[in-house]
């Protein structure tokens, strides 16, 4: 078994330890998203060859699921093949669609025990069909799944989307209609439509940037950044970020006074 079914906790303490990090079960981020970076450099530095660094991701990616869902977070959304990773050796990227497609035969009995809903977001077109057919039958499988939903972004790129989103949008109108197009549309044209944006995003690996992710999403999302390699980054390592994130205070444009009036 990959995953034993989760239970829910007996009772919620006024704090949950974590390792060596304390988590209030009263603010937790309903919505994490996560770029993981540093697969391959994990492999490097342990003499590894790449594929080897992505194996232990997905063990990762296994973990920090799990321990979202035990911390009470109702989704979890991560970068996991990006429109510029067809730029890569052919054979690494041979072998992390085999792994897709592996990690769906396994795994997708074991979501739905668990109930959680599952849906691979990104231009699924250029995917082989065989992928493409298992991506929709787990999605189809998972989608009753209430515990948490979890979003594998895969040759997703955020300008694309935005620029398909307003293409969707004009593509719909009548002729002659107005042209301005609101935020309220685009959001209602996103991969992520009807669901709340990330408040916590979190990249691995040392990376100050965002790599073209989530890019209308995490507007007003706080950014916590770790030397961790994503092969390292397990539990402990997601509850420190939560814990880091509860200390902050989040503003969304007002002055610090009002948000502690509120």
């Amino acid at each position: 078994m990959i995953w034993s079914k989760l239970k829910k906790p007996k009772s919620w303490r006024s704090k949950l330890g974590f390792g060596k990090q304390m988590v209030d079960p009263l603010k937790i981020p309903q919505h994490i998203a996560i770029i993981m970076d540093g697969n391959g450099r994990w492999a490097k530095q342990r003499g590894l060859p790449r594929i080897a660094g992505h194996r232990e991701g997905a063990e990762s990616l296994r973990a920090v699921l799990r321990a979202c869902i035990e911390l009470g977070v109702k989704y979890l959304t991560v970068y996991a093949f990006s429109t510029e990773n067809w730029r890569r050796p052919k054979a690494e990227v041979d072998f992390l669609l085999d792994l897709f497609a592996l990690t769906i035969d396994r795994e997708t009995d074991e979501l739905i025990d668990n109930q959680i809903k599952v849906n691979y977001l990104g231009d699924l077109s250029k995917f082989p069909k065989e992928l493409q057919a298992k991506m929709a039958g787990a999605m189809e499988r998972t989608k009753k799944g209430t515990r948490i939903t979890f979003n594998i972004m895969v040759n997703y790129g955020g300008r694309a989307e935005l620029v398909e989103s307003v293409n969707q949008i004009i593509g719909a109108r009548d002729k002659g209609q107005g042209a301005k197009v609101t935020e309220e549309e685009i959001q209602e044209h996103l991969y992520t439509r009807g669901m709340p944006d990330p408040d916590l995003l979190i990249r691995t690996a040392s990376e100050l940037r965002v790599s073209n992710f989530l890019l209308w999403q995490i507007a007003y999302s706080e950014i916590y950044v770790t030397d961790l390699c994503w092969p390292d980054f397990r539990k402990e390592a997601l509850c420190e970020a939560v814990a880091a994130y509860q200390r902050r205070l989040r503003k969304f444009g007002q002055t610090e006074e009002q948000v502690s009036a509120a």
